[in-house]
């Protein structure tokens, strides 16, 4: 099968789940002044984290399947895997922005980021199942380094949340961070194996 329906169809939720979370920031009734916003603050952050986390997956998932030719039922489901974890970001980012640093929405978060990166990790893996492991994907990916510490950083603010959830929060800022620096490896990978013009 060929990609194009997978991205487009993937393309809209991301764009559907951005919407629904700004949606999430209400406009104070009372008042017309800067003072009036102070209110808003951790609804915004708590937006502002997941629009940064989201705009990663939409990133990452473009350069994956820039690299895939063709897509199997397998990465079908798998995509839809990774697009359902992804669809709770609206709700864990309104919990988490009405209860700013309480313990449990924060672990709740945590949970949410965690099954998206492992969702996100059982797509490439479908992705290289179906190409081979002289794939483009599987060379690009190597040894993913970042894909294997996130996890880890979400599964430790898990239980932090109910000892910190200042550290919880910090662990998905570093991992946010981490995977905001450019990660060029598809494209390194890409322009390697292409042709020549001379």
């Amino acid at each position: 099968m060929e990609k194009n329906r997978l991205e487009a169809f993937s393309d809209g939720v991301i764009a559907i789940i951005i919407t629904i979370m700004v949606l999430e920031l209400k406009v104070p009734v009372s008042g017309g002044g800067l003072a009036d916003l102070r209110g808003l603050l951790p609804v915004f952050l708590s937006y502002l984290l997941s629009f940064i986390y989201v705009g990663i997956y939409w990133n990452n998932h473009h350069h994956l399947f820039h690299s895939t030719k063709h897509v199997t039922g397998g990465i079908l489901w798998a995509n839809l895997h990774l697009l359902f974890w992804l669809s709770l970001f609206p709700f864990a980012t309104a919990w988490v922005g009405a209860n700013h640093l309480r313990p449990t929405p924060t672990a709740v978060y945590a949970v949410v980021l965690l099954l998206a990166a492992l969702a996100y990790y059982i797509l490439q893996c479908a992705i290289i199942a179906q190409q081979g492991p002289n794939s483009l994907l599987a060379a690009a990916i190597g040894r993913d380094w970042k894909g294997k510490v996130s996890p880890l950083c979400y599964l430790a603010a898990i239980p932090l949340a109910y000892v910190s959830p200042w550290i919880s929060n910090g662990f998905f800022i570093f991992v946010a961070i981490l995977w905001l620096v450019p990660d060029r490896r598809i494209e390194r990978v890409l322009a390697k194996r292409k042709p020549h013009s001379d």
